[in-house]
């Protein structure tokens, strides 16, 4: 669901495709308005959202609706209740991950500006996301995960052109 129709955060009809991996397990769904985004979480009882991270150009806000999320971000971890928020501001002080330990699903938004183009850095793993609307050369919409350890040299596979 990523349209501009009426959504409502608290009804239980969530978009299919989210990844449900053994301990990524959530539902999700999103309403748009241009590059303003809100997704709704389901974060089910022993999962994570997803890895820690943290975004270059977006800026997020975290609102916590039910239950009782912990919140991982550069200062520690701390258990969320319904009402609270969290503000993830673009670059490392706003990285951030969220885990349910609890015995019940938490329920919670993340509202951001959807900038483009984008790049993600996954701290624990040591990747990067590279992410823009427009399209690659390889066709569609640009998407892709590399690890710094792979990292190459500007040059690397270049020929001058003479």
């Amino acid at each position: 669901m990523a349209d501009s129709r009426r959504v409502n955060v608290f009804d239980d009809e969530w978009s299919d495709g989210y990844p449900q991996l053994d301990g990524w397990r959530a539902n999700y769904k999103r309403v748009t308005a241009g590059s303003l985004a809100v997704g709704i979480y389901e974060l089910l009882p022993g999962q994570t959202q997803c890895p820690y991270h943290f975004h270059h150009g977006n800026d997020e806000l975290l609102i916590v609706l039910d239950g009782s999320p912990t919140l991982r971000t550069p200062a520690g971890e701390q258990e969320l209740q319904p009402g609270d928020t969290a503000p993830f501001p673009a670059g490392r002080d706003g990285a951030h991950q969220v885990v349910n330990r609890s015995e019940k699903p938490a329920r919670y938004l993340i509202a951001a500006r959807h900038v483009t183009p984008e790049v993600v850095e996954y701290p624990d793993s040591g990747k990067l996301a590279a992410m823009a609307r427009s399209e690659s050369h390889r066709g569609g919409p640009l998407w892709t995960w590399h690890r710094f350890d792979d990292a190459v040299d500007f040059f690397d596979s270049e020929q001058p052109r003479t």
